[in-house]
């Protein structure tokens, strides 16, 4: 099996002693391809180096998190506009917003939000987008840009029924993390996985976040990296009663249409 890793945070700090062996974990594990997070303009600039590095493997987005929407101004808005020109990024955000943590005012985020949707949609690129405690807005801006938007994915869903279904009618992807794999708060997610089309589902860790929680033997270090993809397809397609090879071969698939990613098939 092999699989795509449509969102994980290479660039953070905790992965500067080790990522070259993060790297080859992730590859041992099958998974071929990996899409780096960009979340702010420095972490941009960090994810396009390692695309440079390992362009056959990895790809970035660009986009400034409703954390940082109170960094995003003019001179910000001409920035992604030229890193989303750049071969090395294959979509724009993460975006989106955040009322559960609040770090920045909801108007800043709604702002910022509605700033990088106009800038994808005037550049055809599509978006990965971030949603927490925000839903009524957050589908409110959707649903006024997503005709002008190739591809849209709600990155690292954990929504309930409702929601999911409200993102699928707008013409959503969904992205699932190990949060499924989280009794405490991820079990509703069973059952979102088993109406979401095979076509509009995807995969991410969301790495160094996230780890999932079953894993057994339980790790020494509780950062999450690409290796532990497998298992957190494994729990997707016993939601869904598929198997697990038929699982990869359909969300790697998606993956690859929804970045437009060339190179080596996985």
């Amino acid at each position: 099996m092999q699989l795509i890793d449509i969102g994980i945070n290479l660039a953070h700090s905790s992965y500067n002693r080790d990522r070259r062996a993060v790297i080859d974990r992730a590859r041992a594990a099958g998974v071929c391809r990996m899409i780096v997070t960009g979340s702010d303009l420095a972490g941009i600039a960090r994810a396009v180096e390692l695309v440079r590095e390992y362009p056959d493997l990895l790809s970035a987005t660009a986009g400034i998190h409703p954390h940082h929407a109170a960094e995003h101004d003019a001179a910000a808005s001409d920035a992604l506009r030229t890193w989303l020109k750049r071969p090395e990024v294959s979509a724009a955000g993460e975006c989106g917003l955040d009322y559960c943590r609040n770090y920045a005012p909801r108007d800043l985020q709604l702002a910022s939000f509605r700033q990088q949707l106009e800038i994808a949609a005037e550049l055809g690129r599509p978006v990965f987008l971030h949603q927490r405690d925000a839903h009524e807005d957050f589908i409110g801006l959707v649903r006024e840009f997503r005709s002008r938007l190739p591809r849209a994915v709600a990155h690292c869903f954990t929504g309930t029924k409702e929601e999911a279904r409200a993102c699928l009618d707008h013409d959503l992807h969904i992205g699932i993390t190990g949060w499924i794999n989280d009794e405490r708060r991820g079990a509703h997610l069973r059952e979102v996985v088993r109406f979401v089309p095979a076509n509009r589902l995807m995969l991410e860790t969301d790495g160094p976040y996230l780890l999932p929680r079953d894993l057994k033997p339980k790790p020494a270090s509780r950062r999450n990296e690409p290796m532990y993809l497998p298992h957190i397809l494994a729990t997707v397609a016993a939601a869904r009663g598929e198997a697990p090879e038929e699982l990869a071969a359909s969300t790697t698939r998606t993956a690859r249409e929804f970045f437009s990613l060339a190179g080596p098939t996985c």
